[in-house]
């Protein structure tokens, strides 16, 4: 996480609600040899506390649980986007980059193959529910073979959540017009939808008791 706090000011609640909104992040777990990487779905309760995810048996992370649980993290990277010193319409800038990143710190460990079906339905639910008015897409719609071929190849895991940290640099740092003329630079310059998303959150990041400039 960025050390400067002016970036670190999200509530919790900023960050679980945006940990969940995303469900896709880089699993990271520490072993003797070496730490280890996979891009991962996954489902994040309601409380913070707890996040499903499923892993292929071939991956070395899942390997690795064999031996019991890990040490993890995930990392939740939101929009980013190039910042241009000229659009802040101050004098003596550099460049940088702006981002929003959510870190889930805590325990993974795998769970009995029993439960792979219901986290499959609940992950699937969770997205099809964004997806209204499009009738929900349910796994009982694939054919029973299939589908225990599908659960024999991954399996379900649990990672228990003890911290959460969150970074939004957003230009806090820079005076309120000085930030407002970079999101609406950013914006207007048209490149991409990760700079629309960041420049929306430029004007108006995140504040420590929960309110929105």
């Amino acid at each position: 996480m960025h050390p400067n706090p002016v970036y670190r000011q999200a509530t919790p609640a900023n960050n679980l609600d945006f940990a969940r909104d995303q469900g896709f992040g880089m699993l990271a777990v520490s072993t003797p040899d070496a730490p280890m990487l996979s891009h991962i779905p996954f489902l994040l309760d309601e409380t913070g506390n707890s996040a499903e995810i499923h892993l292929m048996r071939s991956n070395p992370i899942a390997r690795a649980l064999r031996n019991g649980p890990l040490p993890a993290k995930i990392a939740v990277q939101g929009p980013h986007a190039y910042l241009s010193p000229d659009w802040y319409e101050l004098d003596d800038q550099v460049p940088t980059w702006n981002y929003v990143a959510v870190h889930l710190t805590g325990t993974i460990e795998t769970l009995p193959d029993t439960e792979m079906r219901p986290l499959l339905e609940r992950i699937s639910a969770f997205h099809e529910s964004r997806l209204l008015p499009k009738p929900e897409w349910l796994l009982d719609k694939m054919p029973d073979d299939l589908v225990d071929r599908m659960m024999r190849q991954i399996i379900p895991c649990r990672m228990t959540v003890t911290a959460v940290d969150g970074t939004w640099k957003l230009a806090q740092n820079k005076p309120e017009y000085a930030r407002l003329n970079a999101a609406r630079a950013m914006d207007a310059a048209n490149i991409g939808q990760d700079a629309r998303l960041l420049a929306a959150l430029m004007h108006r990041p995140p504040e420590p008791d929960g309110q929105q400039q």
